[in-house]
């Protein structure tokens, strides 16, 4: 826990490890205010594509956080910048939220219906058979598939899970029997460049996330310390599931600040 103290900077999930819904999990607030109080370099890096930065920063600021805009970076972000330097000035289908489009916006990415460059697929409460029909009529004109992340369900409240993007662009896959790229964690792409927002190296920082799939294979992957936590999808009994594991198991992240914890987790689950 002191190596993971250490680190200059810290890259955090969201779901399942700050909140759940709108739900601030236990410890957070002290871990924030450590983070603060340290000097930390620290990034809320989250797959959901349905927010925008500010939006996060306001949510959190309902649930008694206050944290700066600056410190959010999401899929859709990640999604935006992706596209417009693999073709700037592209147009896309997309299904998904506001956080999404206004990130596509931004990237000058225009919304097209008819010949598409790319099918988008994020997020959204409105998913519908008329978005699989045009999805997968376009793709099957040589529209590029395009997922925010990989993530098949994300936790909300009472300890229930919903599905997630993958979720949505499964049935696009196979009815096209096209693979889609998915841009969000695990993809290096997003946590290279939280580590360039931060402006530290992959040596200097740690993922902290709740899914040993996306977290903390993204984490291992980028040469990242990694911590994962068992507030969200992971669970002593998944761990087993994986033939890679983080360096540290804890809790949650209110286990970071102080001494040591007597109920930190050690990764090979004996005793």
């Amino acid at each position: 826990m002191e190596q993971l103290r250490e680190k200059k900077g810290f890259l955090c999930d969201m779901d399942g490890v700050i909140y759940h819904g709108n739900q601030l999990i236990p410890g957070v607030k002290e871990f924030v205010e450590w983070l603060y109080r340290n000097d930390k370099k620290f990034l809320f890096l989250t797959n959901a594509s349905n927010r925008s930065p500010r939006e996060l920063q306001q949510k959190l600021a309902r649930l008694g956080l206050d944290v700066s805009e600056e410190h959010f970076y999401t899929s859709a972000l990640a999604t935006a910048k992706f596209l417009a330097k693999q073709s700037p000035g592209c147009s896309a289908y997309v299904v998904g939220e506001h956080g999404l489009y206004n990130a596509l916006y931004d990237a000058g990415i225009t919304i097209n219906d008819v010949d598409p460059d790319y099918v988008v697929i994020g997020e959204t409460n409105d998913y519908r058979y008329e978005h699989i029909m045009t999805a997968m009529n376009l793709v099957n004109r040589g529209a590029k598939l395009i997922g925010t992340n990989r993530d098949m369900t994300t936790p909300v409240e009472g300890g229930t899970e919903i599905p997630a993007c993958q979720a949505f662009v499964a049935p696009i896959e196979l009815t096209t029997g096209k693979h889609a790229y998915y841009v969000g964690k695990p993809n290096p792409l997003m946590m290279r460049t939280g580590l360039h927002i931060l402006g530290v190296h992959s040596a200097e920082a740690v993922m902290i996330g709740d899914r040993m799939d996306t977290d903390m294979i993204a984490g291992i992957e980028t040469g990242l310390d990694t911590a994962l936590v068992l507030t969200g999808v992971s669970t002593r009994e998944t761990l087993k599931d994986f033939p890679y594991r983080p360096r540290l198991v804890i809790n949650g992240v209110g286990d970071i600040p102080g001494n040591i914890p007597a109920h930190a987790i050690d990764p090979d689950l004996k005793g």
